[in-house]
């Protein structure tokens, strides 16, 4: 007899950083990371609720750049080493710490999880996509798409061929890996503007996201508000709209959980702390320090002083915190059962590195939280937005407001003073693209080469990491240099095919490069 649902959302995605033609390279350590820090412990979560029988329902997104990666064979061999080399390092911090207790009962800590990550990597034979995979075919996991590039789908909708081509990759990429077409998508940023639920419709998208006031102001005004989905008129595609009371809990940088004090400390790492004659084989070749994941303190307080950490209280205080959260959500959907007369759909989407990577305790909120619903409470249950459209058919047809989840909800992030320089060079290639597709039925197979690797750096140029690492301030000079960089690969590429010199040597070593999408077809973009 529960009174309403809640959905979990997780949105796994990574830029595509891949670059075999260096040994070594920074930004490719953001995937290895994800994957100690996110992916294998939310599998092993999984695998956890499976053996025990505990019953739920959840959604995660893996988009197809992040899907390419954790498929390509020299990621996987650069990872493998990678989890080795943080093994090493933590055996060699029990030795180090051997006459310190607390510090050495950390030491242990890591320790032992990382020989937990590199067994379950070396079970799996480094296919974590096959793992997602054998989850979701027990029928508790629902992975949905994105964007094939994660690009900022209504800054692109001058040019819907471009739009078409991002979805239809997206689709052909999920089936490629996790063998069947995803029925739901997570729209790049959530950005919706009126129109794409068509090109979803088209390739047999049947929801998406989009955040709160999407639905609010939708036409007409939903009846439901954000608790139950709209049918986009004109073509049946479900919006589901993000609950903004489940997102300030988790994410308020002033009360949300993941800044308790007994929480650790994301800032600080032996990767800076300790001398550099012994963290020096952990870090960068260059002798620039980064940071390793062994983290020994606690968040503590907004001072720089910080007290060590402890995982025993913090697994407590993420047992407390998921009861708390779920406490919440009962009288929240008590409250909306009576106001709506229905049962309310919660959806709670959040970025899948918040639990882990930036959130170390996260994975172990989510496995208490799951658990907690499904035995200590009968108010709720977990759902899905898949089998959430399977049970209720019936909903409100309305046309959501075209909308992000972005700085003032809308596309400022992605179009400010520092990237909006990038928007004519994207406009100008795809309009290229689409000419070149439409004029093109070509059989030469190095003419087709060569249209296919225009499209892979057309969809790499897109990606809206590039612009979001640019107006937040961070990796700008690698964010600039990868949007330009498959901006000139593209433009030379046009330029030899429609100059009828062709260099096949520089054609090769960019597909090398840039591999991603191997079975992209130009006609995508006709």
């Amino acid at each position: 007899m529960h009174k309403g649902y809640l959905a979990l959302v997780l949105h796994a995605h990574l830029p595509f950083v891949r670059h075999p033609e260096y040994s070594d390279f920074l930004e490719e350590d953001w995937l290895y990371e994800a994957i100690t820090e996110t992916y294998i412990p939310l599998l092993l979560m999984f695998e956890g609720l499976e053996n025990d029988g505990v019953p739920y329902k959840f959604t995660m997104s893996m988009t197809p750049p992040l899907l390419c990666m954790l498929s390509d064979d020299v990621l996987k061999s650069r990872y493998t080493k990678h989890i080795e080399k943080l093994v090493e390092l933590s055996e060699k911090e029990l030795i180090r710490t051997a006459n310190d207790g607390h510090m050495n009962y950390l030491a242990r800590h890591y320790n032992e999880n990382y020989i937990k990550f590199r067994d379950f990597w070396r079970r799996w034979n480094g296919d974590l996509v096959g793992a997602f995979r054998h989850i979701m075919e027990k029928g508790n996991l629902d992975i949905i798409t994105c964007g094939a590039t994660h690009g900022y789908l209504p800054l692109m909708k001058r040019n819907p061929e471009a739009v078409n081509a991002q979805i239809a990759m997206a689709v052909q990429t999920h089936k490629r890996l996790l063998g069947v077409e995803p029925t739901g998508i997570w729209l790049p940023e959530c950005a919706f503007y009126p129109g794409l639920d068509k090109i979803l419709a088209k390739h047999n998208i049947r929801y998406f996201i989009v955040d709160s006031h999407g639905i609010s102001f939708s036409h007409p005004r939903p009846r439901y508000k954000n608790y139950a989905p709209l049918y986009c008129e004109g073509s049946g595609v479900a919006a589901f709209g993000r609950d903004l009371e489940t997102s300030v809990q988790v994410w308020s940088k002033e009360s949300g959980y993941p800044g308790d004090p007994m929480y650790r400390e994301f800032y600080r790492d032996i990767g800076y702390d300790l001398p550099f004659e012994y963290i020096g084989p952990y870090v960068q070749p260059t002798g620039l320090r980064k940071n390793t994941g062994i983290k020994y303190h606690r968040i503590t307080g907004k001072s720089e002083h910080k007290e060590l950490y402890d995982p025993y209280w913090a697994h407590e205080r993420a047992a407390l915190h998921a009861g708390n959260f779920m406490h919440n959500r009962e009288k929240q959907v008590e409250y909306l059962n009576s106001e709506l007369g229905r049962k309310p759909i919660i959806l709670a989407p959040y970025d899948a590195e918040l639990y882990g990577h930036w959130w170390y305790e996260g994975p172990w909120f989510l496995n208490y939280l799951i658990r907690k619903v499904a035995f200590d409470q009968s108010t709720l249950s977990l759902m899905n937005m898949r089998e959430y459209l399977s049970n209720h058919p019936t909903q409100q047809v309305a046309m959501p407001a075209e909308s992000s989840w972005g700085n003032a909800g809308y596309h400022e992030f992605w179009l400010s003073d520092s990237n909006a320089w990038i928007y004519r060079h994207l406009h100008k290639a795809a309009d290229r693209m689409v000419e070149m597709a439409k004029s093109n039925s070509v059989t030469d197979p190095l003419r087709t080469r060569v249209l296919n690797q225009m499209g892979r750096e057309l969809l790499l140029a897109q990606a809206s990491d590039w612009a979001f690492i640019i107006r937040s301030d961070t990796m700008v000079e690698y964010a600039e240099r990868r949007t330009v960089n498959h901006l000139r690969r593209f433009t030379r590429l046009f330029n030899e095919l429609t100059s009828g010199s062709i260099s096949e040597d520089w054609l090769t070593k960019v597909e090398a490069l840039d591999n991603i999408f191997p079975d992209l077809d130009y006609h995508i973009y006709s």
